[in-house]
């Protein structure tokens, strides 16, 4: 059976310094059992390698190790069925688990926090929940770049109008398009992977601040816990949560590129742009404009980078000016912590879904890419390769001559050759084999360029990145 929820306060593992209980609003405040609950199984899994390890240093006796790790795997078991009982009287998740551990298995339980602290404990934890959590993000990236390289690969030829200003600038390939958003969530999985290896040491036998007295092996537990190594300083490991704040800076930065292809979505989702439309997967209605399609999935997903950077900010602020080693203020990193993970992977889920999910417009987007005389710096290239112009000059002509267009409402492949010799003698007819879109798209044959040849290789490129 689980512990009863109502643990009188005389039996809180700290209590011998102290006569009487906590009133009930430094218990309010001291509580954070409901937020670091979520690191139950890194803390279970951190006293397993503990209780080893001080079997293995002679510590404790091999058989009490025996029992509190078979002790701890039944807790396990609990908090995994979900009959685990949590009090609010035992603050927080290790204090928790202790107490339960010691109604299963009695006094050896007592032996488990040998040489080492709630501080030294806690941190180790929070790593190990941290280090899951970059894994399971860079896996999630990796399926939004499949789903990126799938649409890619239908489109490679499709153009669509490039912006800048978010004014049409020149025609591109919607494949192009969409890898532009793979290549920023490949830095995104760097920047989560650099943040994992720096965080992937380990604080288990700092203890308190200070280290401690018994004859612990720190890399045995290092080892057992996936770590690279114990860290070198016992005042930095229980003191540090840079690696926390790292974390969400990439989280925040991952958001942030994210947001930028979920406001594309409601623009080319939107009536005015048509290029695109979103299943009933990813689209909900008005309560009372029946005609409505909103497109709330790539909305929220726009909107989760002002959670995730204010939680980046906010634990900036809870650790500046903190001196060494740890302060209770530190507890606040947790439930900042878990919110703007649980926001990045629900954004993630989302756009990933509506990635795939997309159905495109080819028609207008391709009405749309020959609009805006999107092919006047093809006019201007082609002087200086034709005419042997300097660009400049070539520049100031293909101006003047979308002027002329302008004046007269037509597009500039329609545009008179004579009217086009008003301005520039030496043009040709061979100029209006560049004046189209798709000319426009074809001719950009750089590297990292938008032509569908590129972009056919970019598309191979990711494939074999993205294996497995």
């Amino acid at each position: 059976m689980s512990r009863r929820k109502d643990v009188p306060a005389a039996n809180a593992l700290w209590g011998g310094r102290f006569d009487g209980g906590p009133s009930a609003i430094m218990q309010a405040i001291n509580v954070s059992v409901d937020t670091d609950r979520r690191l139950a199984e890194q803390d279970i899994d951190g006293s397993v390698a503990h209780a080893r390890m001080l079997a293995a240093c002679g510590i404790v006796a091999a058989a009490d190790a025996e029992v509190i790790v078979t002790g701890l795997e039944q807790v396990r078991a609990e908090v995994r069925a979900a009959e685990f009982q949590w009090s609010h009287a035992l603050e927080d998740v290790h204090m928790n688990i202790e107490a339960r551990l010691k109604e299963l298995i009695g006094e050896p339980a007592g032996r488990l926090h040998t040489a080492r602290s709630r501080n030294d404990q806690v941190a180790t934890d929070f790593r190990l929940w941290l280090r899951e959590a970059c894994d399971r993000i860079d896996g999630q990236l990796a399926a939004f770049q499949r789903a990126l390289v799938e649409q890619a690969d239908r489109h490679a030829e499709t153009v669509m109008p490039g912006f800048t200003h978010l004014q049409t600038a020149q025609p591109v390939s919607l494949g192009h398009h969409l890898l532009s958003y793979a290549e920023a969530a490949q830095r995104d999985r760097g920047r989560f992977a650099d943040a994992r290896k720096r965080l992937n040491e380990s604080p288990l036998g700092a203890a308190a601040l200070a280290g401690t007295a018994f004859p612990i092996d720190r890399e045995m537990t290092a080892k057992a816990l996936g770590f690279d190594r114990p860290m070198a300083n016992s005042l930095d490991a229980v003191s540090a949560r840079d690696f926390a704040l790292e974390v969400l800076a990439a989280a925040a930065i991952c958001s942030v590129n994210l947001s930028r292809l979920a406001e594309e979505i409601v623009l080319w989702t939107s009536r005015q742009f048509r290029f695109a439309q979103l299943s009933d997967a990813f689209s909900t209605g008005s309560s009372i404009m029946p005609q409505k399609r909103n497109p709330d999935a790539a909305e929220l997903a726009r909107a989760k980078p002002g959670r995730i950077a204010g939680a980046l900010q906010s634990l900036l602020i809870v650790m500046k000016g903190l001196p060494l080693a740890y302060s209770k203020d530190m507890q606040e990193d947790k439930a900042i912590t878990f919110q703007a993970i649980d926001d990045l992977e629900l954004a993630l889920a989302a756009m990933t879904g509506m990635a795939a999910d997309l159905s495109f417009d080819i028609k207008t987007m391709a009405a749309a890419a020959g609009e805006g005389y999107s092919d006047a710096t093809d006019l201007a290239d082609w002087l200086v390769r034709e005419l042997g112009k300097p660009f400049r000059e070539a520049h100031h002509v293909a101006g003047a001559i979308v002027k002329v267009a302008e004046k007269q409402g037509v597009p500039l492949s329609a545009l008179p050759l004579e009217t086009m010799q008003a301005v520039e003698p030496g043009i040709d007819a061979r100029v209006h084999s560049v004046l189209s879109a798709q000319a426009s798209m074809n001719s950009r044959t750089s590297y990292g360029g938008t032509a569908p040849a590129r972009v056919r290789e970019q598309i191979a490129r990711w494939r074999e990145r993205l294996k497995g």
